[in-house]
This record gives structure tokens, sequence and C-alpha cells, in this order.
């Protein structure tokens, strides 16, 4: 069931919430994740004015510290691969990838202006990394990156393996999991609630409208916070 899509219906209207919305959201209509299926940690987001991305999640593991122990025509077979499952399944795909390196995480970027322009070909829409991307002004024009640094050098940098289990800043990630993401992080949406995602930030938008609202007002102090509270019990 995990590669199961939405309705593109659905994804129009999670494209229109922004992240810490949809984890508003979540808290209503899956309060059990309250505390987990987000990134923790910040992470550098290199274009922060382009819109939110949601799609599915394609993930791999990367290392930059030493070359890859993989050569000759078995390294062929391993990128043809990572590339070939990049490009598969529904669409559109967000690339998450887990830099295994450790306390150097980030020591090589696997991600520039040759990669970015491969896997927006292949359908992603971005990437959500821990470890270091470079080539920012020649990045493939609309492909967002989220990363745990920015660096000037690809070092050793290899894929170990694709279509795994991974864990970005907290955020535990399998392959098909829908994705919802923009500049203050990523969260991962359960599919059999997507639906619901829409309604709840509705009623909580309407809810801060009130006290936001009232706050705004002249003369605003402690009463007046006190009766939107209470204007806001009437709510149903």
């Amino acid at each position: 069931m995990t590669d199961s899509p939405v309705t593109e219906e659905i994804l129009e209207e999670l494209r229109t919430l922004d992240t810490p919305t949809v984890c508003n959201a979540l808290e209503l209509t899956s309060p059990e994740r309250r505390d987990h299926g987000f990134t923790i940690s910040q992470l550098v987001c290199t274009r922060p004015n382009l819109p939110p991305i949601v799609g599915y999640a394609r993930t791999a593991r990367i290392s930059a510290l030493a070359p890859d122990p993989v050569k000759g025509s078995a390294a062929r077979e391993k990128r043809d691969g990572y590339y070939e499952y990049m490009g598969s399944g529904p669409g559109p795909s967000i690339t998450v990838i887990q830099d295994m390196d450790g306390d150097r995480r980030g020591f090589g970027a696997w991600w520039g202006e040759v990669n970015s322009n491969i896997h927006k070909g292949l359908g992603s829409l971005g990437v959500i990394t821990d470890g270091s991307v470079r080539d920012l002004p020649d990045v493939a024009d609309g492909f967002q990156m989220l990363a745990g640094s920015i660096g000037p050098s690809h070092a050793y940098v290899h894929v170990r393996e694709f279509n795994c289990d991974v864990e970005i800043m907290g955020m535990k990630v399998r392959h098909g999991d829908l994705i919802h993401a923009d500049q203050h992080g990523a969260v991962v949406i359960p599919k059999e609630v997507a639906v619901k995602v829409k309604a709840a930030a509705d009623i909580i938008a309407a809810n801060e409208a009130v006290i936001i609202k009232a706050s705004q007002r002249p003369g605003f102090d402690i009463d007046q916070l006190r009766r939107a509270w209470a204007d806001l019990e009437e709510i149903h």
C-alpha cells in the first residue's frame, strides 16, 4: 500500500498549505503523530521563495569519506539501478537521501547542477537530505533543496543503497511516503488521512483568525483575549 498514490485533487489541496500548517492539521487528524514524523533540526533551504512541494519519497543513502568499494561494471550497474529507481513509480517524487558519514556528514555533496537536473528530469520536485549541496546558482530551475549544509566539493560521494528506510533530522521515511516540504522543513503525511488535512487546516485557521483579529483591535488587553478565547469555545 505504500506506493498507492492519493488523488491529484488532494495533492493540489496540500500544495496550498505551508508545512507548519500541515503539521498543525495532522495534530487533529493524527494526534498520535504529534511527536514524530517531521524534521526536528534545521535544514538549509536554498530556495525559500519556492512554493511547498508535495510528492512521494524516493530514498537512498550516500557516503563521501572514502571511494566507493564497488568498481567497474558493478558500479555502472548500481548507478543505472539508482537512476532507474528514481524515475519509477507514482509521481511527482521527492528525493530523500540520508548521509551516512556520521559527525562528518556533508563532507561531500551528492547534489549540484548535474544531479538536480537529472532528478528533475526523472520527476523529482526536490531533495531533502542531511548531507550537503553545492552549485547553488546552477541548480535546476524550480528544484527545491533542503539540506544539512552547503559545501564546495563532492569528495568521494557515492550511493551506498537505495529504496531503503532513511532518517533525516529525526524524520523517518520509507519509499513511497507522502512528503510535504517547504522552507520550514518537511513532514510525512499518512496517506489515509491526506484527504482530511485541508479541512483540518481550515478549522485551525478559523480558530486562529478569532485570536488574531482580537489582538489587532485598538486597546487589546487581557480581558479582550479572554473574550476571544471564550468565543473559540463556541466554535464547533
